[in-house]
């Protein structure tokens, strides 16, 4: 099983994909230049998640949930990249699950409230790397991904009886 992990962003996508066992295939990022109208930077995520997709096969995929931010235009902006994204999956056929930044955080580190640095020794240490991934997106989206990979290995756990 192969999880493609997203961290949703209009000028910086993160994206991870990594398999079952919580190994890294790749990772990285797909910028899109603010010099360039909404319609391209959006059509640019697309082509560059078709063309990781198409590289990768991902079984399933998994974002972080938009939070309210203060600024409301990079908000929208942002929403508006997660439909590409959303869509870009759809056309593919690939099940996706959001979960929100708290439930990423608990899920690696064993606290909903990790800061950055926490999250990002925890991903170093998961995915056995040499460094913490730059930019910081595509470190959160190895995050996303290992979420979504222990969720459903614990979904598929068996439950034990106790004695």
């Amino acid at each position: 099983m192969r999880v493609l992990g997203i961290d949703p962003g209009f000028g910086i996508l993160g994206w991870a994909v990594i398999d079952e066992k919580l190994r890294a295939i790749e990772y990285g990022v797909i910028e899109t230049p603010s010099t360039a109208g909404l319609d391209e930077r959006l059509l640019q995520i697309h082509a560059g998640l078709l063309a990781i997709i198409d590289r990768h096969r991902p079984d399933h995929a998994a974002l972080e949930r938009l939070f309210h931010a203060r600024n409301t235009t990079t908000s929208l902006d942002v929403a508006k990249g997660i439909g590409v994204i959303l869509l870009t999956l759809r056309m593919r056929g690939i099940d996706y699950a959001e979960y929100a930044p708290s439930q990423i955080k608990r899920s690696i580190t064993g606290y909903g409230k990790a800061n950055k640095e926490q999250m990002q020794g925890m991903v170093v240490r998961i995915f056995n790397l040499a460094a913490i991934p730059r930019p910081d997106d595509a470190a959160d989206a190895l995050a996303v991904a290992a979420c979504h990979a222990m969720a459903r290995a614990a979904s598929r756990s068996p439950l034990r009886k106790s004695s």
